[in-house]
């Protein structure tokens, strides 16, 4: 066997064909870039003397359609559309509904234990406590669903 007399090094690239490489790269982010900058949805501009919308503004609003469903609660029970039980339940699902939506904690799935252990407004442990269980889950007749929307009123205002 014969070695060979020299060892030659692999071949190299020329520099250009790297540079060449990169400016590749970079314009298929750039692309990528443009097309999702250029498609976005864009967000609807303020008018210059408008006022930016606050978060009192959302609370008002929040608070304000929760009285109306409550309302509209309160009116189908005169009207003998739900009787007192189905009032109070939808009373009770309502206030919870609202604590969701207001601070995040998750009133509906948590039972009156869970939401006095986690110290709650008082407002809704009454409500829940006074109103709607005994209304919901007792076996005699159902609490009077208007005192019941007066405590679930008491719950969307006081709220905090």
């Amino acid at each position: 066997m014969s070695e060979p007399d020299e060892l030659y090094p692999p071949v190299q690239y020329a520099p250009g064909w790297m540079l060449l490489a990169f400016g590749v790269i970079a314009l298929v982010i750039l692309a990528l870039w443009l097309i999702l900058f250029l498609t976005r949805q864009r967000r609807p501009r303020r008018e210059a003397g408008e006022p930016a919308p606050s978060v009192l503004d959302a609370v008002a609003q929040l608070r304000h359609e929760y009285l109306a469903d409550i309302d509209e609660i309160e009116r189908a029970y005169r009207a003998h559309e739900l009787d007192a039980r189905r009032a109070n339940l939808e009373l009770s699902r309502l206030t919870r509904r609202f604590v969701n939506e207001y601070s995040g904690l998750e009133a509906p799935v948590l039972t009156l234990d869970d939401l006095i252990a986690r110290g709650v407004h008082p407002s809704l442990v009454d409500a829940l406590h006074r109103h709607y269980y005994p209304s919901i889950f007792g076996r005699g007749p159902a609490i009077d669903p208007l005192a019941g929307a007066e405590a679930a009123r008491r719950v969307v205002a006081e709220w905090h």
